[in-house]
């Protein structure tokens, strides 16, 4: 069956469709005036306060990288041949200064470390273990960061005799193949074995080592060690 022409004089009879629709919004707009003003300015405060927290973060975040800038120039030039325990004194308080005060910049995460290397160089183990162990919770995922915390770790633990702890902060490190930091933390295992009177798996990660590393500019000290 032939479908029905629909005439001329017909479609301008019928209501276009665009201006139904705008006359609909129109409606609507005009009803629901005063709960959109209220939307709108929920929207403007949203927005206000979202651009306030934006740029209290960048303040932040440019204030605490000039106050780590600072501390890392004092520590740079405390550490020297002549060091005395005191010359650690301003650069240990700055990079407090970093996580204490600017704890949301970017730069209070890296103060950490360096913090823990200062305690560590004054003694203080049991703080840069702290420390250390702070950094290693927010860079977990990042594998290098993470296995520089462990070997920091390890030697803290070592200085405190705690050779059985200082070895299981290293073995993660050695599961990883591609770790570019997996043979100094083989060689740093081998000498806690060592120390830990278990000399069967000192001799195994020696072996291993020469075996992996066979350009390694530690090799001569690997085959010394075994």
């Amino acid at each position: 069956m032939a479908k029905k022409k629909i005439t001329r004089k017909q479609l301008l009879k019928e209501p276009d469709e665009f201006l139904t629709f705008s006359a609909k919004a129109i409606n609507y707009f005009a009803a629901h005036l005063k709960q959109l003003k209220y939307l709108g300015i929920a929207v403007g405060v949203l927005l206000i306060i979202c651009l306030g927290g934006y740029t209290y973060y960048r303040h932040m975040n440019n204030k605490g990288q000039e106050v780590y800038n600072t501390a890392y120039e004092a520590l740079a030039k405390a550490l020297k041949p002549d060091m005395k325990p005191g010359d650690l004194k301003k650069p240990g308080e700055l990079f407090q200064k970093v996580i204490d005060g600017y704890g949301l910049s970017k730069a209070a995460r890296l103060a950490l470390p360096e913090k823990a290397y200062i305690q560590f160089l004054q003694g203080d183990y049991d703080g840069a273990i702290t420390l250390y162990r702070q950094f290693l919770d927010k860079v977990a995922g990042n594998d290098q960061y993470e296995s520089l915390a462990r070997m920091a770790l390890a030697a803290c633990y070592e200085q405190k005799g705690a050779y059985q702890t200082a070895i299981v902060s290293l073995k993660p490190i050695l599961t990883e193949t591609g770790n570019p930091f997996r043979g100094s933390a083989m060689l740093s295992m081998a000498r806690l074995y060592g120390l830990n009177k278990q000399a069967k798996e000192k001799q195994e990660t020696l072996k291993e080592f020469i075996e992996i590393y066979k350009n390694s500019p530690f090799l001569p000290m690997a085959k010394a060690m075994l």
